[in-house]
């Protein structure tokens, strides 16, 4: 269960409201909308057309980017044990991020899009059944999770795709998914007040991912 009470603010609103709009201008609603095929199949096809799905702009935007922040020059991660750079990124076309690494702001954007959309939102459309379907606000929100505690697997079950958050996706229990997601706020066994904060609702300038979660649902979704 979350720490904090879990609640639908103004600015998740309007940060959905935005996604939702900018997925109209960008065009993927009218090509969603468009196909006949399954809610997998439509997906798949617009991103292979150059479409970006509205709920890896919106994690990016409202979630991974203000949380992750920006690192041009590879450090190193005392609770991961690794080296990471430009937006949270530990591996570099498959290797490990290595210390004498440095790219560009532009460089470490264009990476997470592409990486966000096939590492991450991709997995979670084709392993997680009805993600697809989800609100886009839980969508982008388990890829915030996934982005943070990775992708994983449903057996042995371990990261996003084996969390109970899926598994209440899976049953169209968005609630209870937002809220499930939270009990990822732990590094070496021990609750990190900043991973609350990330999990939860946000702080003061930052959106909290059950934060944006909740914000996207309807009033009978919502409760």
């Amino acid at each position: 269960m979350p720490i904090n009470k879990i609640k639908a603010t103004l600015r998740g609103r309007n940060a959905v409201a935005a996604a939702v709009i900018a997925a109209g201008a960008s065009g993927w609603t009218a090509y969603i909308a468009s196909r006949s095929d399954p809610a997998v199949v439509a997906i798949h096809a617009a991103i292979d057309k150059g479409l970006t799905p509205p709920a890896v702009q919106l994690a990016i935007d409202k979630l991974i980017l203000p949380w992750e922040g920006l690192v041009l020059r590879a450090h190193w991660d005392r609770f991961s044990k690794q080296y990471d750079i430009c937006h949270g990124e530990t591996r570099i076309n498959g290797k490990p991020v290595t210390a004498d690494m440095v790219f560009t702001p532009a460089e470490c954007k264009a990476m997470l899009v592409w990486r966000v959309t096939h590492d991450y939102y991709l997995p979670l459309v084709d392993r997680v059944k009805e993600y697809a379907v989800a609100p886009v606000s839980v969508q982008a929100a388990m890829l915030s999770g996934a982005y943070n505690f990775g992708v994983g697997s449903k057996k042995p079950r371990r990261g996003q795709i084996g969390s109970r958050a899926a598994d209440f996706v899976t049953s169209h229990q968005y609630r209870a998914a937002c809220e499930a997601q939270t009990a990822w706020n732990k590094a070496g066994g021990d609750v990190v007040p900043g991973l609350v904060k990330r999990r939860e609702m946000g702080d003061a300038q930052r959106i909290g991912e059950a934060e944006l979660c909740v914000s996207g649902l309807d009033e009978k979704e919502g409760k």
